[in-house]
């Protein structure tokens, strides 16, 4: 071989061994195998490292993410915000406060087919997922960034921790935290925990937060009683509760929500939670109309409030109640509350003039509360608390600054039965004692000067009359004598007992106590005469009749108690008062009526500052009461004057008040008579009967049998009474020597006749 053929194989040899290698000069620069540009960064192990060495900074983030993302141990604010629901008796709404219209209920308190429609139309894998769906996430995002809205594709579990930790805001930041956040809850809490918290916080339209209301709001009826279709419907109009209301959608509206509607029923099929042939009978049920949220107005304000103070009573102070979550049945009768609302404006408010300043100064001061008890249950059934609260901030019916008056003089009565008191010649005091009726008689035994007048200064007896007597015409020197036979202590001790408050006007050796000086509210009153009316058994007027709260528990206070005083004081006492209502000339007569039998006693206060009616039947016991209070300042007025007329006592207004209230809550119902077999009206200790209040009327043809009942017999007790029918009238036993009409002796005449006999 030359050397020219040698050096042309070592060139050959060389282009195998590096055949894309650098050359040089001209040929080496156009490079026959070398790759250029983008492509040499693009290889199939670059990108593979890429991808590997992205999920690794995705895993690692991820984690940090989650380990630096903490559950939030508070919710949000109006997560937890609830309203309070009042109902009545008969468990219908009456109102609602609070700022959020939100009751959160149990999961039990949600049917379990229309807790599946909500899942199948929002979540179907919820009860498979760990709280989030990559999937669903993955559409959201897409649908973002494509700009075919905003991201969904949340879980109910993401739902939920937007609704109860989160805002509403729609930034990448909150939809990473709500991520991270779902799948600690999810590990946490329990799936149907998650779910209740959903629907309890889900805002559903009409201002409805929850469930609960959104069922109220809709369809008029609790959660528990949701149909399917209904929780389909309200599973449907929360993606857009403004547009999707049926009762204000335009027709893309309600195409939309029938649509969505009926996915939420296909979906069940599907999730086989529903059956074929069902779902074709099932059809979109419309809502009821919105109606305003149940709030404050008229007598509601006071009924509230009568509440939250009995919720105080048993320790539930007012921030407890403030934040909400308490579902409060009443004992309140909605047809006997409308009752009592009618009866007081037919029977005052209609007569009063409250704009004429200048003509009826009266009329502007005059102030009307009201309470009825149902004595064997001690249920407040109606309650009247004055003109509504932008008028009157408190309820009448519960305030305590005005004296009752001639009502305390049964409590006189009883303590001195229940104590076997005896008058100043040794006898025992009965319905059939003998008392001096002269009017501004001094009072013997008392340390403390004490001669009260009687209404309009007229004596009564002859002097002597009996306390049954004393008792129908409220002869004041008769009782203020009695008060100190059985001792103040001892009458204010039976006081407290039957239920009244050692408040002001309490005064332990004074005989003026006698004439009610003291201050009550028309509950407590309430409660002392549904006491006589249970023989005797302490009744405590209640207005709850449950209170339910998810994290607090309360017990209705205990309206029946013990015996406070025996049967037979009580009984007693009932059938003094029924001669109240049945006598002629007694100051209750104006109430009394064939449809029921009753007993009561009317009271007027110092000045006429109030004018009480304290009634009761068998079946009820009712207060009614009068307040004369300055506009503006709150001081105590006279009542005389009121509508035009004169002296605006317990038998005027308040007695007309109660027996028309009376007669329309016992109508439609067989009303029974009292049961006084263990009454015991005592021995007749001479013949006594007093006169009609009025110094020119003949003296009375009838007389309950007590004023002169021969020695140890009693009046009859009444035969029962249905209604329709006249109660009978007790025929009096003739008394041996006549008794001479009331004689009226000086003192001040009133400036105007009274209207109205009553003391």
């Amino acid at each position: 071989m030359g050397r020219a053929e040698a050096r042309k194989a070592q060139q050959q040899r060389g282009a195998r061994r590096a055949p894309s290698g650098r050359t040089k000069g001209a040929e080496g620069k156009a490079g026959s195998g070398k790759r250029s540009g983008i492509r040499r960064f693009f290889t199939w192990k670059k990108i593979l490292g890429t991808f590997l060495g992205g999920i690794l900074v995705l895993m690692a983030a991820a984690i940090i993410l989650y380990f630096s993302v903490d559950e939030p141990t508070d919710p949000n604010k109006q997560a937890t915000l609830q309203s309070n629901t009042y109902r009545y008796s008969d468990g219908s709404i009456m109102a609602r406060t609070g700022e959020m219209n939100r009751e959160l209920v149990p999961i039990d308190k949600i049917p379990e087919d229309v807790r599946t429609a909500f899942i199948a139309i929002e979540n179907k894998s919820f009860y498979k997922d760990r709280g989030i769906d990559v999937m669903g996430v993955g559409r959201g995002l897409f649908n973002t960034v494509t700009g075919k809205g905003k991201a969904g594709g949340s879980t109910i579990t993401q739902q939920y921790v937007k609704n109860y930790y989160l805002t509403q805001d729609q930034s990448a930041t909150r939809k990473l935290r709500e991520l991270v956040i779902s799948l600690k809850v999810d590990r946490r809490m329990e799936k149907d925990d998650i779910l209740v918290g959903y629907l309890n916080t889900n805002f559903y339209g009409r201002n409805a937060y929850g469930i609960q209301a959104a069922a109220q709001a809709f369809y008029g009826v609790d959660s528990d009683k949701l149909t399917l279709e209904q929780g389909a419907y309200l599973a449907a109009v929360i993606q857009a509760p403004s547009q999707y209301d049926l009762a204000t959608a335009g027709p893309n509206g309600t195409r939309l929500v029938n649509i969505r509607f009926n996915a939420v029923l296909d979906n069940m099929v599907e999730m086989g939670k529903l059956d074929p042939a069902k779902r074709k009978t099932m059809t979109l049920p419309p809502p009821i109309k919105p109606k305003p949220r149940p709030g404050m107005d008229g007598q509601k304000g006071y009924l509230v409030q009568a509440a939250n103070d009995e919720l105080n009573k048993q320790n539930i102070n007012d921030a407890q109640i403030a934040a909400g979550g308490w579902n409060i049945t009443l004992n309140v009768d909605k047809a006997k509350q409308a009752a009592l609302e009618k009866a007081v404006e037919d029977e005052l408010e209609s007569k009063l003039d409250r704009k004429d300043t200048a003509g009826r100064p009266q009329d502007q001061s005059v102030q009307a509360g009201a309470t009825s008890v149902d004595a064997k249950s001690g249920a407040i059934v109606a309650m009247y608390g004055g003109q509504g609260l932008a008028e009157k901030s408190e309820s009448n019916a519960l305030r305590t600054d005005y004296q009752p008056g001639s009502t305390f003089k049964p409590v006189v009565l009883a303590s001195a039965l229940e104590n076997g008191a005896k008058t100043q010649d040794g006898k025992p005091i009965t319905p059939n004692a003998l008392y001096d009726g002269t009017s501004k008689r001094q009072v013997v035994g008392s340390k403390i000067p004490f001669n009260p007048q009687n209404q309009d200064n007229r004596n009564f007896g002859d002097p002597m009359m009996t306390v049954q007597d004393a008792t129908n015409f409220s002869v004041n020197s008769v009782y203020a004598q009695m008060i100190v036979d059985v001792k103040p202590q001892a009458v204010k001790k039976t006081a407290l007992e039957l239920g009244m408050k050692d408040r002001k006007g309490w005064e332990d050796d004074k005989p003026a106590m006698a004439l009610g000086t003291m201050t009550a509210s028309t509950v407590e009153m309430a409660g002392v005469y549904a006491t006589f009316d249970n023989h005797g058994k302490k009744v405590t007027p209640t207005i709850i009749k449950s209170a339910e709260h998810k994290d607090r528990e309360f017990a209705p206070q205990q309206a029946i108690g013990g015996q406070a005083i025996s049967r037979k004081t009580a009984d007693t006492v009932t059938k003094v008062l029924t001669g109240v209502v049945n006598d002629e000339g007694g100051s209750g007569n104006k109430v009394r009526s064939s449809a029921y039998e009753a007993a009561g006693k009317t009271g007027t206060s110092e000045s006429n500052f109030s004018g009480w009616f304290t009634g009761y039947t068998p079946e009820l016991v009712t207060v009614v009461a009068m307040f004369g209070e300055e506009p503006g300042t709150h001081t105590q007025v006279t009542l005389t004057g009121t509508a035009g007329l004169g002296r605006a006592g317990g038998s005027s207004f308040p007695a007309s008040i109660w027996k028309a209230y009376t007669l329309a809550a016992l109508k439609g119902t067989e009303t029974d008579s009292f049961d006084l077999k263990e009454a015991e009206m005592g021995a007749a200790q001479a013949p006594s009967r007093s006169t009609s209040p009025s110094p020119s009327a003949s003296q009375s043809s009838s007389a309950p049998a007590t004023s002169s009942a021969p020695p140890n017999t009693q009046e009859p007790t009444p035969t029962p009474t249905k209604t329709g029918t006249k109660p009978p009238t007790p025929t009096p036993t003739p008394t041996p020597t006549p008794t001479p009409t009331a004689t009226k002796t000086g003192g001040p005449k009133p400036p105007d006749p009274p209207l109205f006999p009553e003391r």
